[in-house]
């Protein structure tokens, strides 16, 4: 259901309400992994957050809006990359970081259920595009100093192999996995961009 008109978003500039915001999201994050998606009800998060759920439907007109914020605004793991000229050390640092993110039990979670979902609720398929589009603009961000940027296809192509390792094969992703990945990744870039090689100096 569309979220009516009428109703009035919360003005994020106002610190008291970005402390209820940020108070919500992290029992939200508590609550997640003990309870799951679907036990994770507006009833429960507002009588946990002691919040009323006419402020819950404020900040989120959904379920699957809350956790596209549970999973773009996930704990600060002091880890995220830097912009930077050289393309391998920015993508090596970027899936490790997606990494890290991943391991979070509420991220985890939410990502899952927002997948599972999307095939039959246009809310959950709506914030799973938003957040691919949103990690695809921020990589290219990060980029930015190196010339590079990489289309949609090619940003699927970086991140596929840890997504499916992770989750497809219930198995760990290491350093040297993830190093394995961008090697071939600059190699199919390599292939589609002349470009790269001279980023790359080799």
């Amino acid at each position: 259901m569309q979220q009516p008109l009428h109703r009035r978003r919360p003005t994020l500039s106002n610190p008291r309400v970005q402390r209820t915001r940020s108070r919500i999201l992290a029992v939200a994050r508590e609550l997640l992994p003990e309870v799951g998606p679907t036990g994770l009800t507006y009833a429960l998060l507002a009588e946990r957050a002691d919040v009323t759920r006419q402020t819950l439907y404020r900040h989120w007109p959904n379920r699957a809006a809350l956790l596209f914020d549970l999973i773009l605004e996930g704990p600060d793991l002091g880890n995220y990359p830097q912009p930077g000229s050289d393309v391998r050390t920015v993508a090596t640092a970027w899936l490790r970081s997606l990494r890290a993110g991943i391991s979070d039990p509420a991220v985890r979670t939410a990502v899952l259920a927002v997948t599972a979902q999307a095939d039959h609720d246009p809310d959950s398929a709506h914030a799973l595009a938003r957040i691919g589009e949103d990690r695809h603009a921020a990589l290219n961000k990060l980029l930015e100093p190196s010339g590079v940027q990489i289309s949609r296809d090619e940003y699927t192509l970086l991140y596929g192999p840890v997504l499916a390792r992770l989750f497809l094969d219930r198995g760990q992703v290491s350093d040297e996995f993830i190093d394995a990945v961008v090697t071939q990744w600059l190699t199919i870039l390599d292939r589609t961009s002349g470009s790269l090689a001279d980023t790359e100096g080799h």
